[in-house]
């Protein structure tokens, strides 16, 4: 049986990872060693500015673990296997560089924690979006229960994770689950489309609103004002700072070099 895959491209410095294992694009094991050290490589490649995952065509997203092998989970083996799982999810929410989830289709428990993970969802209008574990008397182990209160406010985050319900693209926008819905045929080039709307932006300030803005939230609020104190100072010494300040003086493009 052919095993899945992750496949990689560059476009115009985004950096695209799709996640190919079908029928549900499962995260075996396997491909998160393989899905880490392709996002790893993205990372550290001076030409991409920008990230985007998505899975490969047809009914799912991403899908989450292999239910039947659930049964074999014990305190011990469950600890184990989510703290490796905490730690694949991580790597993507602390990844430097900006992360898009392209949600091409059923977003569900592992699929949606992975989606929770980026810092910007775009959902086709087909998607469904839920974190279902306590239908199966488990709970999200890999971020769900923090990630999700986090990014739509404990209200919608405790609907979803006590009723297990999964809602509509149009639904998750509302409550800001994602932040566009558009057709199913569209998904791609829409979300390449604010990916070049970042780009379009000095590389080295968007990384540091993003870890600004992500490490603020983990403490109080002067805590948050101190860390972004420190950032704009240190942009300050940067090239790109030099250059986008002289092209808007100038009114011209400016050209970001990402030094």
């Amino acid at each position: 049986m052919e095993q899945g895959r992750i496949d990689t491209q560059i476009r115009d410095k985004v950096g695209i990872l799709t996640i190919n294992n079908p029928p549900a694009n499962a995260l075996t094991p396997e491909l998160r060693f393989a899905f880490s050290a392709k996002l790893n490589e993205m990372v550290d490649d001076d030409s991409v500015w920008c990230i985007v995952l998505t899975g490969a065509p047809g009914k799912f997203f991403v899908g989450g673990a292999d239910i039947s092998k659930l049964l074999d989970l014990d305190h011990d083996s469950a600890y184990e296997r989510m703290k490796k799982g905490r730690e694949f999810y991580s790597g993507i929410a602390y990844c430097d560089k900006p992360v898009i989830a392209a949600i091409n289709g059923f977003c569900l428990g592992g699929g949606l924690e992975l989606a929770l993970a980026c810092d910007l969802r775009i959902a086709a209008d087909c998607a469904k979006l839920g974190l279902p574990e306590v239908k199966l008397g488990i709970i999200p182990g890999a971020g769900g229960t923090q990630r999700l209160p986090r990014a739509v406010g404990p209200g919608w985050a405790n609907y979803l994770l006590f009723t297990g319900q999964a809602i509509s693209a149009e639904k998750a926008l509302q409550i800001g689950l994602v932040q566009q819905v558009v057709p199913a045929e569209e998904l791609m080039d829409n979300t390449l489309k604010v990916a070049g709307m970042i780009n379009g932006n000095a590389p080295l300030s968007v990384r540091s609103v993003k870890r600004a803005a992500f490490l603020g939230l983990q403490g109080s609020l002067e805590e948050g004002l101190d860390i972004e104190l420190d950032a704009f100072a240190k942009i300050c010494d940067t090239a790109d700072k030099n250059e986008g300040v002289s092209a808007f003086l100038e009114k011209r493009k400016p050209d970001f070099q990402c030094k």
